[in-house]
Order: structure tokens, then sequence, then C-alpha cells
């Protein structure tokens, strides 16, 4: 069950720190075992559930395996990315070497070299939508989406004027080639579980 708040609670004004009270009120309403993110200025919860984790999971192993514990990886964790209120958490995603905080003590999407996202069916529009927009739009390099349900990961590469003009389906199984990319590196697969 995914519960999306869209009647949007107007805060006064349409700054940061109306924003962060957004999610500040987020953080006080999702319950255990949901995770909470805006998106477009909606509040969108779902569930986590074994399998979306595992897949994480086996992406998080090879990634500190690649670059080592000291890397910046990040999972579940706010990421502001450019458009109307989006503040996003994504399943996981890898900064730059030396990437460092802003004065808020946010990461900096500019930093961001690769966002990993594995879709829950309530938030699926989401990942494969308005996420995929603000990542491009923010000229993260790598945005892959995993998808348990059929099997596939969708690769989007290469940010131009706010779409990406490489776009990959891959079965779970298949290598995930990303070594022309920032990240550098192939990602295999054949553990990604499905639903």
């Amino acid at each position: 069950m995914s519960i999306a708040l869209i009647g949007r609670t107007e805060m006064a004004g349409n700054d940061d720190q109306s924003f962060d009270e957004m999610f500040e009120l987020l953080y006080e309403i999702v319950p255990e075992g949901y995770k909470g993110e805006i998106v477009g200025g909606a509040i969108h919860m779902s569930p986590q559930r074994h399998t979306h984790w595992a897949v994480i999971k086996a992406v998080l192993i090879q990634l500190v395996r690649r670059f080592g514990e000291d890397s910046i990886i990040e999972c579940d964790v706010r990421l502001d990315l450019p458009g109307y209120r989006n503040g996003f958490v994504p399943d996981l995603f890898k900064l730059s070497d030396g990437a460092e905080m802003d004065a808020k003590g946010k990461w900096r999407y500019q930093d961001v070299e690769f966002v990993f996202e594995v879709i829950s069916r309530e938030t699926a529009d989401n990942d494969y939508g308005k996420k995929k927009a603000a990542y491009a739009a923010g000229d993260v390099p790598v945005y892959v989406i995993a998808d348990p349900y059929s099997g596939q990961c969708h690769v989007h590469t290469v940010p131009k004027d706010g779409e990406y003009r490489a776009n990959r389906t891959l079965d779970f199984g298949d290598p995930i080639d990303l070594s022309d990319t920032p990240l550098g590196i192939v990602l295999a697969t054949e553990k990604f579980p499905r639903d």
C-alpha cells in the first residue's frame, strides 16, 4: 500500500525554509517500515520490502568493493533536485570524490555520479517520470531503475537539456556496463531477486 498526500499543504511562502518544514513534517508522519519523499511538492510514502532491500544491497556491496569504504555512498538520504519542491530520498546514490555537504548539511545534486532506484508498484510512475526528469535536469550522469516485477533494469545516461539521451533496458542477470560513465564500473545483476 502506498500513500500519496497530494492535497499539498501550502506553507508560508515558497522558499527553502518552508520546504524544509515539509520535510520535518514528513519525518514525523512516515510510519516505520515506509519510505517517504517529496516529488513535485507532493508527499509520497511506500512500504520497504525484503526484495527491494536485497537489490539495493547487491549494488551497494559492488560499489563499496570498487570504490572503498571511504567513498560517499548514501541510502535513503534526502537529496534536493531541480524543479518544484523535489526532495527525493533515492534508494542509493554515489557522490564524487571530494564532495562536501552544503551549509545546511545536505548533499548537492551537482556532486552525484550515480542514482539507483528500485521501484515499488505504488510509486513507479515517479521513478520513470518526474524523478527521471529531475535527475536529467540535474545532470546526474547515471540513473538506473531496477524493476523486480518485470525483472529488468532501465539504464539512463548522457543527460543533456533536461533529458537522458541514452537509454537501455537489460534483464536481471545481464551486466550493466557503466565503464564509459563517471562511475566506471560494470554492475552484476544476477543476484537481483524478483517479486
